[in-house]
């Protein structure tokens, strides 16, 4: 059963941090990454735990406790949303390790992990270790990191190894920050202050038992946690982001309409018949996609909790609500944004991020318009490959 004392403990947690994690939003935009400082609060805070098993201090948090902890976090700031939600995901590879190598990264209470599942390197076998070499893209809070991962394809004897399906034999290589370099790469439009740039790595060794791969090992853990899907807890991270974003959109918009008068108006924008309309569209839309994910949370939940594998048609249905989440999401902040006027153009509103951030989340793989065209084959029950569902 999950641990209401603890999740409430937690939000309790990050009602304290909201404020300064609103407060310093353009600070983070300007020095494009998490302050050192906010991301040490957040770990004393817990929150790149929510993931980790139990069994090395972690939360386990139950997914839906996890997506609403994330949310709380965005709500207040998308960018410290998103590194919470990449550092709790990446300690999702403690599960996959071997115990006592796992233990040697994650049993330490403000250990904060991150790094890129996509396969960029390159990890050639060369017995007891991997030879790594690469750079990832989107390497969200590494400069926060202690520990960092990404993706390679396995090459022995000069080739490729693949898997049976065809695909290619790709395991995640974990290893110290130290031995990366991190490349000043991140200027872009939305979730500035996120500082995801590039990793890169040239010939380091890393241990293989501390390389995991999330679609052809198991895990050690056996907690219901651990049998939901892993690309599906990655999609509700990336979702509960946008799922805060909105929200925060929301409020921002609220309180500039009870303020702002249009010019030569007597009525603030609250107060006109045609904004209020707009503004309880997009509160419902919001209410109903919530609603809608944590209904497929709940459910995917159950049979997690109960015996054997959980579904393709179970894992689709979690991920089309991701999805749809996070792109009404977009729609909402992209209206709100728009009803804001000419003061929503301006760095000072908190408008003008929240649209800028909801687009960046839109852009993500695991919530991408690529996932439709997935779930749809899977829905019309067309052969597909459910490795990444």
């Amino acid at each position: 059963m999950p641990d209401t004392h603890m999740h409430t403990d937690l939000l309790a947690n990050v009602r304290t941090l909201a404020p300064e994690l609103a407060a310093r939003a353009a600070e983070m935009e300007e020095v494009r990454r998490l302050p050192a400082d906010l991301a040490t609060k957040l770990a004393k805070a817990g929150l790149f735990r929510t993931i980790t098993p139990k069994s090395f201090g972690g939360l386990e948090l139950a997914p839906h406790d996890f997506v609403e902890t994330v949310e709380a976090v965005a709500t207040a700031n998308a960018s410290a949303g998103w590194c919470a939600m990449i550092g709790a995901t990446t300690a999702m590879n403690a599960a996959y390790m071997d115990p006592a190598t796992a233990g040697e990264i994650y049993s330490d209470p403000d250990i904060i992990t991150g790094g890129v599942f996509a396969p960029m390197g390159k990890a050639v076998d060369e017995g007891d270790d991997y030879r790594v070499s690469g750079r990832w893209q989107w390497g969200s809070g590494s400069a926060n990191c202690t520990w960092l991962c990404g993706g390679c394809t396995i090459w022995e004897n000069g080739e490729m190894k693949r898997l049976p399906s065809g695909a290619p034999d790709a395991r995640m290589m974990v290893f110290p920050a130290s031995d990366a370099t991190l490349l000043d790469t991140w200027h872009v439009m939305g979730l500035k202050g996120t500082g995801s740039g590039d990793i890169e790595v040239n010939d380091i060794r890393v241990p293989k038992a501390r390389s995991v791969s999330l679609v052809s090992d198991a895990p050690y853990e056996i907690g219901p946690l651990f049998k939901f899907p892993a690309f599906g807890l990655l999609s509700l991270g990336v979702c509960a982001v946008a799922l805060g974003n909105t929200r925060g959109s929301l409020d921002a918009f609220a309180a500039l309409a009870t303020a702002k008068k249009s010019q030569g108006s007597s009525k603030t924008l609250a107060e006109r018949q045609t904004m209020q309309a707009e503004f309880a569209k997009c509160e419902a839309a919001w209410r109903a996609a919530r609603a809608y994910l944590f209904s497929e949370i709940d459910q995917t939940w159950v049979v997690a909790t109960g015996e054997g594998a959980i579904p393709m048609e179970r894992r689709a249905a979690l991920r089309m609500a991701c999805t749809h989440m996070t792109r009404t999401g977009a729609d909402i902040c992209r209206t709100l944004y728009d009803l804001g006027g000419g003061a929503a153009l301006f760095e000072s509103s908190d408008l003008q991020r929240r649209f800028r951030d909801a687009h960046a989340i839109t852009q993500h793989i695991v919530t991408a318009p690529s996932t439709w065209e997935l779930t749809g084959r899977i829905l019309f029950g067309l052969p597909t490959d459910g490795g990444m569902v």
